[in-house]
């Protein structure tokens, strides 16, 4: 059987830090492999929904669990100054003792950079500044380089010294779906891509594309792992399940994917089960989740119960 990862989001949005830190700990305790972070600024409806700060909010989740893998979904690569960046992953890689997974992509809202004062770039220059911002870390990052320099077309920094360095090697995850350009990056510098739960339908297609760039960079399948942000809507039994997966595509529509549709992870646990092993059967070994329902707790109790068993 594949090695299954099952990662959860944390309530970040509306939320005080309290609720945050108490839901990573639950998360944690029943045993979830990886606990998730969205990196915006903003709500993502509006600017003035309250919303935690990703890597501030990861800092204190670091010092208040102690197994779980810690991460972003996603960091947009230009929406802060990047060799900074790369020191603030390193710091909190080592408060967490070297559970972070630094996940990287593009960005999209205007307005988390521009009313920060960070040029909004064409989505070209924004994801080539996502490539070179990954060269930049692996470099930071390397116990071999003392002082780095980097002379990109939108990265730049000058004898940048990063210590202490992370606990150990920190896996990169590059978030997004265009097959052209994003799947290339991923391809060439990623050890984790993650399909956005917007395009889990299109899995199939985005699994060849990725595996067509790794074959043309020379690089094995088994180094990168597959990996799908998905809405999950468990309940115990069918006649709970229907009503519950019919108010969460009311509620999001495809914001974060169709709760309906041929790949998504709804309905009872049985199957759930069966929804998770058509994405290993195609690749995927890695779930980032976010549990649909008032308490999100509640879900995930019973995802943790009568699922994640069957794939461990």
């Amino acid at each position: 059987m594949a090695n299954v990862h099952f990662g959860v989001t944390i309530p970040q949005i509306k939320r005080t830090w309290e609720e945050s830190r108490d839901a990573s700990r639950e998360f944690e305790a029943m045993g979830f492999d990886s606990l998730w972070v969205c990196d915006h600024l903003y709500g993502p409806q509006s600017p003035s929904i309250p919303i935690l700060e990703a890597w501030s909010l990861l800092a204190a989740v670091a010092a208040s669990t102690e197994k779980a893998e810690l991460g972003t979904l996603v960091t947009p690569a230009g929406m802060r100054n990047a060799a900074q960046l790369g020191k603030v992953i390193a710091t909190v890689d080592s408060i967490a003792g070297g559970r972070v997974i630094a996940g990287l992509g593009g960005g999209w809202m205007r307005r988390e950079f521009t009313d920060f004062g960070v040029p909004f770039l064409s989505t070209g220059q924004r994801l080539k500044q996502l490539d070179e911002t990954v060269q930049l870390f692996r470099r930071m990052w390397d116990p071999e380089e003392k002082e780095v320099s980097f002379a990109g077309k939108f990265v730049q920094c000058e004898n940048v010294v990063c210590e202490p360095k992370p606990p150990r090697r920190v896996p990169i995850l590059v978030g997004g779906a265009g097959e052209k350009v994003t799947l290339r990056i991923a391809a060439r510098h990623a050890d984790i891509w993650n399909n956005l739960a917007g395009h889990q339908h299109a899995l199939p297609q985005k699994v060849a594309a990725l595996r067509q760039h790794m074959a043309d960079v020379g690089r094995p399948e088994s180094e990168v792992t597959i990996s799908q942000q998905c809405l999950v809507t468990i309940a115990p039994d069918e006649a709970s399940a229907g009503p519950m997966v019919d108010t969460a595509k009311k509620i999001f529509g495809g914001h974060l994917g169709d709760p309906t549709g041929p790949l998504a992870i709804s309905g009872t646990p049985e199957r759930v089960r069966e929804q998770i092993q058509k994405h290993i059967d195609l690749g995927c070994t890695m779930f980032v989740m976010e549990f649909f329902g008032r308490d999100p707790k509640v879900g995930a109790a019973l995802f943790a119960e009568k699922v994640a068993p069957h794939f461990k």
